[in-house]
């Protein structure tokens, strides 16, 4: 089971990302919540999500680029070779998948959290908040750089805990599958939104993390479970702006319309 686990990671999880992107698409178009606004830096909303899937594939290549072991590898490692926090105690495998995606998900929660309150982080982070229109798109847009970091946070973490395979994959398709839900331009009714906003983050519980409102910006940093921003006390239930204006104010619009544009935006001077 190990071994085809590993061997079908990849197949399994751009099954389960193209079955929920296909989803959040279809229904951004019956059921949007904010109309699309082109602009002269943004004139096609088709263009712009080809942009945001661009990064997409940029960042799956580096990834496969890279020498060192991806997240999967990592836990095979530590449960193979009897490492890890997980591996030391006496717990059942139901025990041991459950607080694989707990923990995982607090981690990236503070990873997260992180990233926007360390300067050289933020300056990589930015990529996917200077998106100035909200779907399921932008949960695409991030900066190789960032993808390459977050991804050995989470193999340093693997392995620290010694979390099993199954666990590991689990949580890294649940990740995917709610970055896309909750990035996307859908409109919940306020009492599916309460119901659901209690368990996991939901797309207007998101918006408010991509308002240009610094203050909402640093706030509701969760990616799965919704509980950690209530811990944590970085909660924001929805923004003063309505309706919430999507971007930040410290880029050039004419600065993000283009691959190259993106990835050099960390670099790239401030406008006056």
């Amino acid at each position: 089971m190990t071994q085809w686990l590993l061997e079908n990671e990849s197949i399994t999880r751009l099954s389960v990302f193209l079955g929920t992107l296909i989803t959040m698409l279809v229904l951004e178009k019956a059921l949007p919540n904010r109309l699309w606004q082109p602009s002269l830096v943004q004139p096609s909303l088709a263009k712009r999500q080809l942009l945001n899937l661009s990064l997409t594939v940029l960042n799956t290549v580096a990834l496969r680029a890279l020498p060192f072991a991806s997240a999967a590898t990592a836990s095979l490692w530590a449960t193979t070779n009897n490492f890890g926090l997980f591996q030391w105690l006496d717990l059942s495998s139901t025990a041991k998948f459950a607080l694989t995606i707990f923990l995982l998900d607090l981690c990236i929660y503070w990873q997260h959290r992180y990233f926007h309150h360390n300067a050289f982080l933020w300056n990589l982070h930015k990529v996917h908040h200077c998106d100035t229109h909200l779907d399921a798109s932008t949960a695409l847009r991030f900066h190789p750089l960032e993808i390459i970091i977050s991804m050995l946070v989470k193999s340093l973490v693997a392995v620290l805990l010694g979390v099993p395979l199954i666990g590991l994959i689990a949580f890294e398709i649940l990740l995917n599958a709610s970055a896309l839900f909750n990035h996307a331009n859908i409109k919940l009714n306020k009492a599916t939104d309460r119901t659901l906003r209690a368990i996991i983050v939901t797309p207007d519980m998101h918006t408010v993390h991509h308002s240009t409102d610094k203050q909402e910006t640093n706030s509701n940093y969760g990616f799965f479970l919704s509980i950690w921003d209530r811990i944590f006390a970085s909660y924001t239930a929805s923004s003063k702006l309505q309706p919430t204006k999507i971007g930040i104010t410290e880029v050039d619009p004419n600065d993000t319309n283009s691959v190259y544009k993106l990835l050099k935006l960390p670099v790239t001077k401030k406008s006056a």
